[in-house]
């Protein structure tokens, strides 16, 4: 993970550990369907948090908003 957003921070630190796991494990690829996100960094949305990273089964760029 990496970020520098302190906002987006916040939300994330915010957010209990067990359904952070359930967010980053169920991301959905364009190739692979429902995935895990990895190497991604937190971005704060007007929305809530936008993560971006990459599939870990493919490894292409994949994204998921949590919204607040």
């Amino acid at each position: 993970m990496s970020t520098i957003d302190i906002n987006a921070i916040r939300k994330w630190k915010g957010i209990p550990d067990d359904f952070k796991q359930k967010i980053l494990s169920n991301v959905f690829c364009i190739n692979c369907g429902v995935t895990t996100i990895i190497n991604y960094s937190i971005h704060d949305d007007s929305d809530g948090i936008l993560l971006k990273g990459v599939c870990k089964k493919c490894k292409e760029p994949v994204a998921r908003c949590i919204e607040d």
